[in-house]
């Protein structure tokens, strides 16, 4: 078996990354394992149309970034066929947000092609017993998760229940948010498929025909050639140095990696001790020239890349002048060996649909209008923008943490502050999880404004975080503000 440390959103995502350690998996093996679990039962949140980021501290050897968010769909489409059907919802979910929905904002999804990637490199068991304990979930049932409810109490109907398959799954006989156990129809029977073909059978087969098919039929964008051509992308991640801390996060198409690694180089090392006002003052001003600069520059600029470069050069040879000028499930674990995996995937507020047959929620990442305004074009077959950044680090004395959360927009200001008080505060990990934080709403507009927690909310994110010390001895940290789970699996000796 294998002693390791994991951050899940969910008792039974957390109960799949311990079957996968006593079987002697890896930490990518667990955090597969669970992440699989997670796309089956945090419903609204996740599925396996979704896309997602894998970001690697092997045992031995330098930290990557495996790349598996989604893709622009319509290579195969006609320049003069129909507009793709969608439509828009207003909701009063987080604080108020507009979401384009239908079929036609389904993007082409990548976390099943990530994680195979990141499994190839780095997993030991067979693909198949990862996605076992998904099986098992799909076909008992689940009931909805504290986070799934709380979303799909605003949205249930409005987006969850256009379509006849979501709204069998999610409602009672009277038409209210099931409080029973759901089970959706055909989605162990793919899981089935998918544990057997492996991640492939998403973009290529009788599977991922079946669900372009039903997408196109609808009026989408998404069709065959779509999956067949897509592709995850291995790459050098955004490395920071936080004291005695390397810590390795996802670069561009990330947004999240930029905003979170010139944040924290942005942050002086601070703080240096328990947070104080100045302290707090300073984290405020960072979150305003890092967020206003994501918002004017990074979110529409033609290169992303280049632009992120030259943001981050700029960074580093001026903190002062830069300083004056202006849905989602993570899983992170660690294991005895010394290797860090964390993965955060995100299906965005979700389309509303089950693919026909399949019992996949699809998503909705081309609806997503704070990341991809109608303004911003895409070409086909490119990657979108996100606000994800798992992170790994390794210290010099050996420790590894693997680190992210979810949480829209708060996504890297949660991170941020979590790490700032672990690794330059002198905090403890579940104390700097668990200490409040602020965020800066709309940066670099008129009426921004910055929210402090005086309470505990989930609006803050979930951070999950674990951690392996030079010793061997594991720690995991869930978030409070989420029901997930913290759990230590430690071989028979230790």
């Amino acid at each position: 078996m294998t002693a390791l440390a994991v951050a899940a959103p969910n008792q039974a995502a957390a109960d799949a990354a311990e079957d996968v350690a006593r079987a002697g998996g890896t930490a990518v093996d667990a955090a597969i394992a669970a992440a699989l679990v997670a796309m089956v039962n945090e419903v609204g949140l996740v599925s396996l149309s979704s896309g997602g980021f894998v970001t690697v501290q092997p045992a031995a050897g330098p930290a990557y970034a495996v790349d598996g968010w989604v893709d622009r769909p319509g290579l195969a489409r006609r320049d003069d066929a129909p507009a793709p059907k969608t439509w828009d919802v207003a909701t009063a979910y987080g604080g108020g947000v507009t979401i384009t929905i239908g079929p036609g904002s389904v993007a082409t999804h990548g976390s099943l092609a990530a994680f195979g990637e990141a499994h190839a490199r780095d997993g030991r068991l067979p693909w198949r017993e990862l996605v076992a304990p998904a099986i098992d979930v799909a076909r008992g049932g689940f009931r909805l998760g504290s986070a799934s409810t709380y979303y799909l109490r605003y949205v249930h109907e409005t987006v969850f229940g256009w379509d006849a398959e979501s709204h069998r799954a999610l409602h009672d006989a009277d038409g209210r948010l099931t409080e029973e156990r759901v089970v959706v129809a055909d989605l162990a029977a793919t899981l089935g498929v998918i544990a057997a073909e492996g991640p492939r059978a998403l973009h290529q087969g009788d599977l991922a025909d079946r669900l372009a098919r039903d997408v196109q039929e609808r009026g989408g964008l998404l069709g065959a050639a779509d999956l067949a051509a897509y592709a995850p992308v291995v790459r050098a991640p955004l490395t920071t140095r936080v004291g005695a801390w390397s810590l390795a996060t996802t670069p561009p198409p990330s947004v999240g990696g930029v905003v979170v690694a010139s944040m924290l180089r942005l942050l002086d090392d601070r703080p240096r001790g328990s947070w104080d006002a100045d302290d707090v003052a300073h984290l405020v001003r960072v979150q305003r020239a890092v967020l206003g600069h994501r918002r004017d520059v990074l979110e529409c600029a033609d290169d992303l890349d280049a632009a992120s470069r030259a943001w981050l050069d700029r960074v580093d040879a001026d903190h002062r002048a830069v300083l004056e000028s202006g849905s989602t499930a993570q899983v992170s674990v660690t294991d005895a060996d010394g290797a860090a995996c964390s993965i955060t995937v995100s299906s965005g507020y979700g389309a509303g649909m089950i693919a026909a047959g399949t019992g996949i929620w699809l998503n909705n990442c081309l609806g997503e209008q704070e990341l991809n305004p109608p303004d911003r074009r895409v070409a086909r077959g490119s990657r979108l923008l996100s606000n994800m950044a798992p992170t790994v680090g390794r210290h010099d004395d050996g420790s590894t943490l693997a680190i992210g959360s979810p949480g829209a927009d708060r996504i890297t200001t949660a991170i941020v502050s979590s790490l700032a008080g672990f690794v330059s505060g002198g905090l403890g990990l579940a104390d700097a999880v668990a200490h409040p934080r602020v965020h800066v709403h709309r940066a670099g507009l008129p009426d921004e404004d910055v929210r402090v927690e005086d309470e505990l909310s989930m609006y803050f994110g979930g951070v999950g975080a674990a951690l392996t010390s030079p010793d061997g001895r594991l720690e995991a940290v869930a978030d409070p503000r989420r029901d997930g789970v913290a759990r230590m699996v430690s071989s028979p000796d230790g």
